[in-house]
């Protein structure tokens, strides 16, 4: 696969396979993803990857934490608090194109709800990472995270696998924390699921839109 297939045939996979990633594989493509773009050479990325026991172990951990109360508060805004258009559209839309791909509706908040609880199962997936960041980094190392997972991505997209990026794991960093040893220096940026999807799930045919290129592309 070349890096444009692979580019196009990424998607945010929501609904996973059990099958498990060979742990060499997934070794190779998460060291592969450090030779990403970094401003300075400074990597700030911190990668731990779970599979197997310890992933299993983490799973109950957090449905026991979901039970047990509300979420934390985020330690960094995972979006502005007025979301200005075209941006605000983009993220409902993809939203609301999600839902209704199996088929739930707006007004069936506990379905809803239940869906929105996967994130916390990884979407079923095999593997997982966590992605952590030194608190000392500012907004051009943190775009350095970015060229991390997106370089990863397309590593597992060119070896025949899939992923889905969790900011969403913002708001349970201090169950994360605890159950990693994280460093208190660092902070928890997101997770990822890892494996092969399910092909028969509604979800996954989901693809997202993305804005024509007259929008935000210009040449001078």
């Amino acid at each position: 696969m070349n890096v444009s297939d692979a580019v196009d045939s990424r998607i945010s996979v929501r609904a996973f396979l059990p099958d498990e990633i060979p742990r060499d594989l997934l070794e190779r493509a998460l060291r592969q993803a450090g030779r990403a773009a970094s401003g300075g050479n400074v990597q700030p990325w911190r990668v731990t990857a779970l599979q197997g026991a310890p992933l299993a172990a983490f799973k109950a951990l957090i449905e026991t934490r979901i039970a047990s109360g509300p979420p934390d508060a985020t330690e960094y805004p995972i979006y502005p608090d007025a979301l200005q258009e075209p941006y605000r559209s983009r993220r409902f839309g993809v939203g609301e194109a999600m839902y209704a791909t199996m088929g739930i509706a707006r007004a069936d908040k506990p379905a809803r709800l239940d869906w929105l609880t996967n994130n916390m199962r990884f979407f079923g997936a095999p593997a997982a990472i966590f992605v952590h960041v030194d608190r000392r980094m500012g907004a051009a190392q943190w775009s350095d995270l970015g060229q991390y997972l997106a370089t990863l991505m397309l590593l597992l997209r060119e070896a025949g696998y899939d992923s889905c990026a969790q900011e969403a794991w913002a708001t349970q960093h201090e169950t994360v924390d605890a159950y990693l040893g994280a460093d208190p220096g660092d902070m928890l940026f997101c997770g990822m699921a890892i494996g092969k999807r399910e092909p028969a799930h509604p979800v996954n045919a989901l693809r997202a839109d993305r804005a024509p290129q007259d929008e935000w592309l210009r040449f001078m």
